[in-house]
């Protein structure tokens, strides 16, 4: 798999989606030590590509980018927290995140569970603070809630593998892999793109074809991920590797074998890109989709 570098162009919007979160993160003045943390769970490294997306989402629709800064930051306060405790000793107890010590290594497993706390509090307060039409604002909240509702049901059933609510009864790990991953994974992915379609003041049926677009994008990522964690070291990575399937977890390399978990994303990133075919400037896009694909950490 060739490995893809994300382009200038595409990373241009990062210092001022960041320079926003940074502003977010003053104006909600947390005392120290939780301010602290929550500067280094948010603006401490990432690949911001929640965010990006929203933001990319917007343009190749057509419409202002810069009208995604609140919902992109607001994104990106919500995966932080996700990290935060999915890195917790009660979760999957892991040391290192960005190559760096996880929050409750630096500060704390009682600071970093209410730093968590914090952010995904400040991702809501961020909207309707900063979002000036109200219907615009409740319909990015209702998005937002749907995406971390269904990112927290997604760590359930990681955690819980057995849990066969909304399933068959002769559901298959194959079934129950593709459940945890369209929540744990797909449902902020889908929500970030169907978020950045909704700032951009689309029409609906280009905010359901942002949201097939994020579906596909979302189980893709994660079938990426499950071959990072088998074939990368950790300092490649920037995270430990070879947990999971220690663990035991259900993941694509474990399901369907690793030859096969390439087709998968190849066949992902297909379907992805022909969702794009119905927006006016997707090259962005497509190109953060063949990063996405090939990414090494």
């Amino acid at each position: 798999m060739t490995q893809a570098k994300l382009e200038p162009a595409l990373l241009a919007p990062v210092d001022e989606i960041e320079a926003f979160m940074a502003a977010e993160l003053d104006r909600a003045a947390p005392a120290a030590p939780l301010g602290d943390a929550m500067r280094h769970a948010s603006l401490d490294g990432g690949k911001r590509l929640r965010p990006l997306l929203c933001w990319h989402t917007a343009a190749a629709i057509g419409g202002n980018p810069h009208a995604c800064l609140p919902p992109a930051a607001a994104l990106e306060f919500v995966h932080a927290f996700s990290l935060v405790h999915d890195d917790l000793p009660a979760m999957d107890d892991d040391d290192l995140r960005r190559g760096k010590p996880t929050l409750h290594i630096h500060a704390g497993e009682d600071i970093a569970i209410l730093a968590g706390d914090a952010l995904l509090s400040l991702a809501y307060d961020t909207i309707t603070h900063r979002v000036d039409d109200p219907h615009t604002a409740v319909a990015l909240v209702r998005e937002l809630a749907a995406g971390t509702a269904g990112m927290i049901d997604g760590q359930t059933y990681d955690i819980r593998p057995d849990l066969d609510a909304g399933l068959p009864a002769d559901a298959t790990d194959a079934d129950r892999l593709e459940r945890i991953h369209r929540c744990k994974t797909g449902a902020l992915l889908r929500a970030a793109c169907r978020m950045g379609a909704i700032a951009a003041e689309a029409d609906t049926s280009l905010v359901d074809a942002a949201g097939r677009f994020g579906d596909q994008l979302g189980l893709m990522f994660q079938a990426v991920d499950d071959l990072i964690d088998v074939e990368q070291p950790p300092e490649t990575a920037g995270k430990q590797t070879g947990k999971d399937q220690h663990a035991g977890k259900l993941t694509y390399p474990a399901v369907h074998g690793i030859d096969a978990t390439r087709r998968i994303i190849a066949d992902l990133e297909a379907a992805a890109l022909a969702e794009l075919d119905r927006f006016d400037r997707p090259a962005a896009l497509r190109s953060l989709v063949a990063y996405m694909a090939r990414r090494d950490r």
